[in-house]
């Protein structure tokens, strides 16, 4: 069977299969969603290069908004265009959105001990899965010990000074030591080439659409911005708009940053109790896809005129479309900077910064909450041994933890 090669075009009715399952099986928050997209659409389907991968994620991470499901939403983008786009959000979320109101109206009867073992069971996959995409991300995008180095203080930054702000510093200050000491190998080849002949590297991402297009998408980001903030207020659906749209806009560090900023705008305002907000919360830590699909729980329990699934849609769609609009505007002008082997050297240091932050994220929150036992660890040991060593598909790891941490209750 043949290799596709990256860039390679789908309908997006693979797209929608391929994200389906993603969705379906992606536990762990969004560190570990990143964690699962590369062995997916990296290491098995070959969709994109590794360096590839490295660009996008760092373009999502310098961004606001839900970086997996940007992650999720470029890859789709770059596959099938924008229907494959589409098809990647629709694919990866509404599974995410059904199992949160399903086990929202259901959390009373899940508190049992079988029960919270299963959960622990899935914050043990996490473990497992990031602590593979770490290793493998490691190998191949800090090959040198100044990469190596940038990765490692990276991850003590982020340990020392948890807050979102330092994860932008840190992969910003990792793109200026990249100009200053980093030199990527694509360029070395043959150094009497000058920058403007060499020849492009495959590892370059590009879209089929124009810069103004992407200018056109920034300008509609700021005009829903303000629009919709003007608006609010003036009706239901305006009002329930502006609230998710601009959680969306304004949040930085994934689905655990944008909890008090929806607090604020639903809680705080009443239209939902702290009891239920408190209860879509937990439900959605038990839960495959991105946490940010909490917003169409709200949206559901929110008391609307227009109806429940009306409600929880315009939630869910005005939550991620300010992410969605940002990272599809910078994409066509990303073409244009990955070119220069300035910019090269750049994204070399940010791709290990990203390595760092990743790293960071392994040990706080997802070790620090996860593993609380000697049996635990060994649980994820195991299950790191059957992705890594063994190169057995995530679902069996999935299912390993689950039946492990429900058996460790058992016994």
């Amino acid at each position: 069977m043949s290799i596709a090669e990256p860039h390679s075009k789908a309908s997006a009715i693979e797209v929608f299969k391929t994200f389906l399952k993603l969705g379906l099986t992606s536990f762990g928050g969004p560190v570990a969603h990143i964690a699962y997209f590369r062995k997916e659409l990296v290491e098995r389907q070959h969709w994109v290069s590794e360096n590839q991968f490295g660009q996008l994620l760092a373009i999502c991470q310098f961004l606001p908004g839900p970086a997996s499901s940007q992650l999720g939403f470029t890859l789709g983008l770059l596959r099938g265009s924008w229907l494959g786009a589409i098809a990647a959000f629709l694919a990866f979320t509404l599974p995410s959105v059904l199992l949160l109101i399903g086990f929202a109206v259901l959390l009373p009867s899940l508190s049992g001990d079988l029960a919270q073992a299963a959960i622990h069971g899935l914050k043990l996959v996490a473990c497992a899965v990031v602590a593979d995409a770490v290793l493998g991300m490691f190998k191949k995008l800090c090959p040198d010990a100044i990469r190596r180095s940038i990765a490692i203080l990276t991850t003590a930054a982020i340990v020392l000074i948890a807050t979102a702000w330092v994860q932008l510093a840190v992969i910003f200050a990792g793109a200026m030591i990249g100009v200053l000491l980093c030199r990527e190998s694509s360029f070395e080849l043959n150094p009497e080439v000058k920058p403007s002949s060499r020849p492009e590297t495959k590892d370059a991402i590009q879209v089929n659409y124009s810069k103004r297009t992407g200018i056109l998408l920034f300008v509609l980001f700021f005009f829903l911005l303000f629009a919709l903030t003007a608006a609010a207020g003036k009706g239901e659906f305006y009002t329930l708009a502006q609230a998710f749209y601009n959680a969306g806009a304004m949040v930085f560090g994934g689905g655990h940053v944008v909890l008090p900023l929806l607090e604020s705008s639903v809680v705080a305002t009443g239209l939902v109790s702290n009891e239920s907000f408190l209860a879509g919360y937990g439900a959605s830590q038990a839960i495959p896809g991105p946490m940010f699909a909490f917003a169409a729980y709200l949206g559901a329990i929110i008391p609307s005129e227009h109806g429940m699934a009306l409600s929880a849609s315009v939630a869910l769609l005005f939550m991620f479309l300010p992410g969605f609009l940002l990272v599809a505007a910078i994409l066509p002008m990303w073409q244009t900077v990955s070119r220069n082997p300035v910019a090269s050297n750049a994204i070399a240091g940010v791709n290990a910064a990203v390595v760092g932050v990743l790293a960071a994220a392994l040990y706080d929150p997802i070790f620090t909450s996860g593993i609380t036992s000697i049996t635990d660890l060994a649980i994820v040991v195991i299950a790191f041994t059957m992705l890594n060593v063994w190169k057995r598909p995530p679902l069996l790891a999935v299912a390993w933890c689950l039946i492990a941490s429900v058996f460790a209750v058992l016994l």
